[in-house]
């Protein structure tokens, strides 16, 4: 593997996941948010993260320190000066990662490879914001990304193939099982197939046909899913569950997606699932509670 220093931009859950799985491998990597609150957060929970398995007997203190010593945090877009691989992994918004990749392309060498973890955005839509589409690539991890073992990779209209291969072996490095597409589709396949089931089990909730306790029970009985509809909603992040919905029904124009209200209501009161405590269930209680929705 010839990835030596890796970049993310985009220190949420999804960036600092993928971060320390780079670190995990032996690669150094620069995480960057705009607010150096946001990156310290993600650091320390990262740390949090390792020391658990230090306690568990899967991880030794040394390990932690060598895997933390190659995380470097910053605010600074410039720090991907000298990166080889580029994975942003920012907010659902097509023009706000057009504008990133714009002013990465100026900032990486000509041949560091711009991949975007985009659950739904268009690689082409955002890869035209560049001079030289042809480095930019889809390479979607999932949640939580140092465990799940899907990465799918995505080319756009004009990915080179060569891109795609190196995206592909640098999924294959850090131990992952990549799935390439053949062609770019909106959401890719596993997001675009969960989003109409996820979706109908939140129209099932505000029809009031079943409750949350029910729906995910029924679900994960009925259908022997290990996790049910609306808590891995929570999982991925409300929010993002909606830009996501939002995007595959404005392109398709399918009922299927039609996001349901109890979505925006749930995002504009801050219920975004696991990452603020509280979405379909009350995560600051033990065992997580179903949430009062009405």
């Amino acid at each position: 593997m010839t990835i030596k220093k890796g970049f993310v931009l985009g220190a949420g859950i999804m960036g600092s996941g993928i971060a320390q799985l780079m670190a995990q491998k032996g690669i150094e990597v620069t995480l960057v948010d705009m607010d150096e609150a946001i990156v310290k957060r993600s650091l320390a929970g990262i740390e949090k993260g390792l020391q658990k398995r230090v306690e568990k007997g899967k991880m030794t203190d040394n390990e932690v320190k060598d895997i933390s010593s190659r995380i470097t945090t910053s605010t600074k877009m410039e720090e991907a000066k000298d990166a080889d691989f580029i994975i942003e992994a920012i907010v659902e918004n097509v023009e706000i990662k057009q504008k990133v990749f714009a002013k990465m392309e100026k900032i990486t060498t000509p041949d560091a490879v711009l991949a975007t973890n985009t659950t739904a955005c268009s690689i082409s839509e955002i890869a035209s914001a560049v001079s030289n589409p042809n480095r930019v690539v889809g390479m979607h991890f999932f949640n939580p990304a140092v465990v799940m073992k899907l990465v799918e990779i995505m080319p756009g209209v004009s990915t080179d193939p060569a891109i795609v291969e190196k995206t592909r072996a640098l999924a294959v490095f850090l131990g992952k099982e990549p799935v390439v597409t053949a062609k770019e589709g909106i959401a890719g396949i596993a997001s675009r197939v969960l989003a109409a089931q996820l979706n109908e089990a939140v129209w099932v909730l505000d029809e009031g046909i079943g409750t949350v306790e029910d729906i995910d029970k029924a679900m994960k009985l009925g259908a022997n899913q290990p996790m049910g509809p609306l808590e891995l909603i929570d999982l991925i992040g409300i929010d993002t569950h909606l830009a996501k919905t939002r995007t595959l029904y404005e392109k398709f124009g399918d009922p299927r997606y039609r996001p349901c209200y109890l979505l925006e209501k749930m995002v504009h009161a801050g219920y975004l699932g696991r990452k603020t405590k509280k979405g379909f269930y009350d995560y600051k209680q033990d065992p997580p509670a179903p949430m009062k929705l009405n």
